[in-house]
């Protein structure tokens, strides 16, 4: 393979989080860029979520992880959810693999290098009343035990304008920075969970911090992009407008994070879906570097 470089354009570099920004994100937990992506790549993502629903994939994977978001036909006008969508689908990763939104996470996390962690292509049906289109409050780091790092990100990429009509992603303020209730079993999916427990969860966690609960939807301009940290709580409501709403959240890793064995309180290990995926490290662990699955999205010069 040949040597990739990671520079950016001196236009690419003006888009780039200021020192202001950089200092809000570590405050708050969240970020909305400036404009990353054009018309043109906006239209691929779409046209290319389509081809992938139809059924068209360029890179199947080799096996099927046992916790795999993976929408079907048959699954019917649900939220669809579907992981690996950066390796599956050649257009698409061509995209999300763009310097730029690597470079941005890079400032946000204050970190040399930022890989790909995971890839889900996501949309939310126009219907108010489907229960799946609720995303209940959760924080990411909750599914990511087997993660060294504290400094993964997310970035929630929309194909379109997405505001609070659509259901765009809503931040409670500041939550990254709260300490974690003790006795949550926080690796089971929100999915797995009732959403009142994970309502209760979160009032919980904001009174043990002292805290007050503020929601803050952010309204996503096309081809801007909203970032937060691993523990941010987030969530999303209806779509209530008269088209789909489309989007990938692309999680992201810095280049210290590396796979760590984690355990539940009742002995079991946990699993992550690149487990049975990915290259082992020399000493048999999953390799969270794995360029297949994880490639580097951006680095800085030596």
């Amino acid at each position: 393979m040949s040597e990739r470089t990671w520079d950016l354009t001196a236009a690419e570099r003006e888009l780039l989080p200021t020192d202001e920004e950089v200092e809000f994100y570590a405050e708050h937990g969240w970020y909305l860029s400036r404009r990353l992506l054009g018309d043109a790549e906006l239209a691929t993502l779409t046209e290319a979520s389509e081809a992938f629903y139809a059924g068209h994939e360029d890179h199947p994977l080799p096996q099927r992880p046992p916790r795999l978001a993976d929408w079907r036909p048959a699954d019917g006008e649900v939220q669809r959810h579907n992981d690996y969508i950066a390796r599956r689908s050649a257009a698409i990763g061509a995209i999300l693999r763009k310097p730029l939104l690597g470079a941005v996470a890079a400032r946000l996390a204050r970190a040399s290098e930022i890989r790909l962690f995971q890839s889900t292509l996501i949309l939310k049906p126009p219907r108010p009343a489907e229960a799946t289109n609720l995303v209940p409050w959760h924080c990411d780091r909750h599914y990511w035990q087997t993660c060294s790092s504290e400094r993964m990100l997310t970035a929630f990429i929309p194909f379109h304008h997405c505001d609070r009509r659509m259901g765009t992603i809503t931040m409670v303020d500041g939550s990254h920075r709260w300490k974690e209730v003790a006795g949550d079993d926080s690796t089971r999916h929100f999915a797995d969970r009732d959403r009142g427990e994970l309502e209760r969860i979160l009032a919980e966690t904001a009174a043990f911090n002292n805290a007050e609960v503020h929601k803050v939807p952010v309204e996503i301009p096309a081809g801007h992009v909203s970032f937060h940290h691993c523990r941010t709580y987030h969530g999303s409501g209806p779509n209530l407008a008269e088209e789909p709403r489309r989007a990938i959240s692309l999680h992201l890793q810095d280049g210290a994070n590396t796979y760590r064995p984690y355990r539940k309180a009742d002995g079991t290990e946990v699993v992550y879906n690149h487990d049975v995926l990915v290259a082992r490290t020399p000493d048999g662990r999953p390799d969270y570097a794995d360029q297949e699955y994880c490639p580097t999205l951006w680095r800085s010069a030596p």
